[in-house]
Formats: C-alpha cells, sequence, structure tokens
C-alpha cells in the first residue's frame, strides 16, 4: 500500500451525509470513515492480516462487494491475523464457518444464499455477532440490520488489473479505535 494513496480518517455526522468534521473530533456518535486502494491480492490479504491482528473480542466485519471483489481474500487474511493456518475458503454453501483455535474464536459467514434475517437464528449466527468472537459476514448488505451497532463496515469494488477500492466505514466505538489502528501501522 502506498501511503499518499490513503485517505486520512474522516468522522461524519451520520444525518449529515458526507460533510466531514476534523480530524481532532470524536464523539460516539460519529462516523469514521477511511478510503484506500489496494494495487493487488496480495495487499488485500495483507489489510485483512492486519485487521485480524489488531482484533478484539465482539469485532464484527461486515465484507461488501460484487462478486470477485476481493470479501474472501480480504476474510482469509484476517483469519491468518487471528492464528488461523487452515485453508480459509467462502462459506458460500455452508453459510458459517467456525475455527474456534484462532487467537479469538472466528466466525466467517455468507449472507448471500439466506432466504431471510430469521435463518440467522436457526444458525446460531446471531448470538455470535458481537459477542466474545470475531464475525466477518460476506454480503453482509443482505441484511445490514442484523448487525450489531458496533461493526466496521468495508466495501470493496474492483477496479481492475486485481486493483481494489476499499471503503471502510467504522460504526461504533470499538471499530473506530480498530479503524485508527489499521491506518497507522
Amino acid at each position: 500500500m502506498l501511503k499518499d494513496e490513503a485517505m486520512p480518517v474522516q468522522y461524519v455526522l451520520p444525518h449529515f451525509g458526507d460533510r466531514a468534521l476534523t480530524k481532532g473530533v470524536l464523539a460516539s456518535r460519529f462516523v469514521a470513515m477511511w478510503q484506500q486502494r489496494l494495487n493487488s491480492p496480495e495487499e488485500t490479504y495483507c489489510l485483512g492480516q492486519r485487521i485480524g491482528t489488531l482484533a478484539v473480542p465482539g469485532l464484527v466485519v461486515a465484507l461488501v462487494g460484487d462478486l470477485g471483489a476481493g470479501k474472501t481474500c480480504l476474510a482469509q487474511g484476517i483469519a491468518r491475523g487471528l492464528g488461523i493456518h487452515a485453508p480459509v475458503t467462502s462459506p458460500t454453501f455452508v453459510l458459517v464457518s467456525a475455527y474456534p483455535e484462532a487467537r479469538i474464536p472466528f466466525f466467517h459467514a455468507d449472507f448471500y444464499r439466506l432466504g431471510d434475517s430469521s435463518e440467522l437464528q436457526e444458525l446460531g449466527l446471531d448470538e455470535s455477532l458481537g459477542s466474545g468472537t470475531v464475525c466477518v459476514v460476506e454480503w453482509a448488505d443482505m441484511y445490514l440490520e442484523c448487525l450489531p451497532a458496533d461493526h466496521l463496515h468495508l466495501v470493496l469494488t474492483d477496479e481492475g488489473q486485481d486493483c481494489r477500492g476499499l471503503v471502510a466505514t467504522a460504526h461504533g466505538e470499538t471499530s473506530k479505535v480498530l479503524l485508527q489502528a489499521i491506518q497507522s501501522v
């Protein structure tokens, strides 16, 4: 990642749209945002690994993006940062994969094939979101209302030639602290 391509965290009042405030202004009702260009799948993986290394219990990461945007690659990096050495694949058909051997128990979910939000209860995922685990949810935009208020929302876009655009939005204090830490590494 090139440092000069990163944009600093901005704090935005949710009901004022994208009107940014200065970096020094912090309050729990603010949402922190960060944009980054990832120039390769390796950079996407490394960003995920950094997130996993810095993760704390209760972290929920909502991944959004089209097919091939890098959601699973990012999730694999997060898993590696949590100490998982086993292969991590997209849970599209199993819906939820659990990795209890991680430094913090890790759940990797995929909302793409859910019929409705009631299936989250059937899977037991609603109890895992925001608990003492780290949960990464691919296709999270399908049921954003089911996520806890404090979550890290990552939108990946394919920019061609293996490059990805990333817009990270931290909702809640824990996610804001994590987002700031990710930038400073």
